[in-house]
């Protein structure tokens, strides 16, 4: 953290999420950043010291050990795929999951990951059975964060794949919940440049050159071909005089091919069109035409009636 932010006496994201105050903490948290809760220089615990994925913390702090210290029998730390598969949501109120040093696998590359990673509806799954067990209810936040940096990579392949995985933890909290009392909201914090354009026939493949009905490609100015999906700009932008390369369908449906951007940067970057915003529950109907991004905690507060309970509290 910046040295004024320490000096004013300020908790980095790791340790407020173990040392939580309100209640008796945190009950679910899983994800990546394990480096940021392990002594500097900690060799992980997964990959040892390779590539330099060490731990981060100069505070000396083990915050794994910490959680667990905390919420004793109750607590739980898993870093790898069997030791989530073995958690019983049953006997556990706090588990505390970090499957990587950083940022967790894309789906594509998941299955790859010797230590293996749960899916986020696997996640997503284990979480509603800890959480669902407060009869008093429960929030939960569910991200898809890697679709972000696979569209600023202009690496539709797994913007796409990881877009799929986050659909399928939405349609695994529905079946896990009863949709008389409880919503469920999907959005985005924001768009990127990723466009779809071409007139390829119907059928054609997403990530695929464009094809018209005749089954012939469809040529730009240029007399090249192009994808349906691009980025306005990105890592996939061309160079004057550098030209733009002849593509075919076997090439741009590989999982590392980079989309062609207009403006050629080093990262692509975010968009700023209107995005949806989809409910179902509870005063779903709440969300109508465009409103801020800021509105869709207000519907939730107000549909969970949370600041009523703790206000109540508070009077007590």
């Amino acid at each position: 953290m910046p040295a004024e932010a320490v000096a004013a006496g300020c908790a980095d994201i790791a340790r407020q999420l173990v040392e939580m105050r309100y209640g008796d903490g945190l009950e679910v948290a899983m994800g990546g950043g394990r480096a940021n809760f392990m002594p500097i220089d900690t060799p992980d615990v997964e990959y040892g010291d390779a590539a330099k994925k060490q731990g981060r913390r100069k505070d000396g702090k083990d915050l794994t050990k910490a959680w667990l210290d905390r919420y004793g029998e109750k607590g739980a730390y898993v870093w790898n795929k069997e030791q989530f598969a073995a958690i019983d949501p049953a006997k556990t109120d706090h588990l505390l999951g970090l499957f990587e040093p950083s940022h967790m696998q894309y789906e594509h590359d998941r299955p790859k990951d010797k230590a293996g990673e749960p899916s986020l509806a696997e996640m997503a799954e284990k979480s509603i059975d800890i959480l669902s067990r407060n009869p008093e209810g429960y929030v939960l936040l569910v991200e898809g964060g890697r679709i972000d940096h696979a569209s600023h990579e202009s690496n539709a392949y797994r913007t796409l794949s990881d877009a799929a995985a986050m659909n399928e933890a939405v349609k695994a909290v529905l079946r896990k919940v009863n949709l008389d009392e409880t919503l469920i909201v999907v959005t985005g914090d924001h768009s990127h440049t990723l466009t779809m354009a071409g007139y390829a026939k119907r059928g054609n493949p997403i990530l695929g050159i464009s094809v018209g009905v005749d089954d012939e490609p469809i040529y730009g100015t240029d007399g090249k071909t192009y994808t349906t999906i691009g980025f306005a700009n990105g890592p996939g932008g061309y160079k004057q005089p550098k030209e733009r390369p002849m593509l075919t369908t076997e090439e741009t449906t590989k999982p590392d091919f980079v989309q062609h951007s207009l403006v050629p940067l080093s990262s692509e970057t975010h968009g700023g069109e209107d995005l949806g915003i989809y409910a179902i529950g509870p005063w779903a109907h709440l969300f109508q035409g465009t409103v801020e991004e800021n509105y869709t905690f207000h519907v939730m507060n107000f549909a969970s009636k949370i600041g009523e309970r703790l206000k109540a509290k508070s009077q007590q």
